[in-house]
């Protein structure tokens, strides 16, 4: 598995996998990605090793000031075959890295019943915030809202 870029020729299989992952609720369409990527925030693609198959994806939206920024982990998503291979957390830390080299706090939504994911969230420093009632719609499922403070880039990263 590699990653890199999200590319606009992946928008029409991550609004497949959205369909196949979340298809109780609401799931982006290729136009909210193509969104997401026309508004400059910062999307991966996990691939397959020959980088033919789209494996998984995941963004994250910046704002703020430099020195005060804020970043929001919008998706992370992996199809259900390559799923407990470690995509990802591959995918989780390299928007952790991005959000660490501008020493941004990171925020996110996650579904109260998706053990797994709140898991991965706390293995990586995120604290329950509080629940956000019928947060995805239109099952009505609950979201934690998670954080994660602010971290200064590991020194090897510093250097670099």
């Amino acid at each position: 598995m590699k990653l890199d870029q999200l590319r606009r020729a992946d928008v029409a299989r991550c609004a497949e996998i959205e369909k196949i992952l979340f298809p109780g609720d609401d799931p982006w369409s290729a136009r909210a990605f193509h969104s997401e990527l026309d508004q400059g925030h910062y999307y991966l693609a996990a691939r397959s090793d020959d980088g033919e198959t789209l494996l998984g994806y995941a963004g994250l939206a910046v704002v703020g000031r430099r020195g005060d920024y804020e970043a929001n982990v919008h998706t992370i998503g992996v199809v259900p075959e390559a799923q407990g291979q470690g995509i990802g957390k591959a995918l989780l830390r390299a928007l952790l890295t991005r959000a660490d080299e501008l020493r941004a706090a990171v925020f996110l939504e996650v579904r109260t019943d998706n053990d797994p994911a709140v898991t991965l969230y706390e293995a990586h420093g995120f604290q329950k915030l509080g629940i956000r009632k019928r947060y995805y719609q239109p099952s009505g499922a609950d979201a934690f809202t998670m954080a994660r403070p602010a971290q200064a880039p590991a020194r090897d990263e510093v250097a670099g």
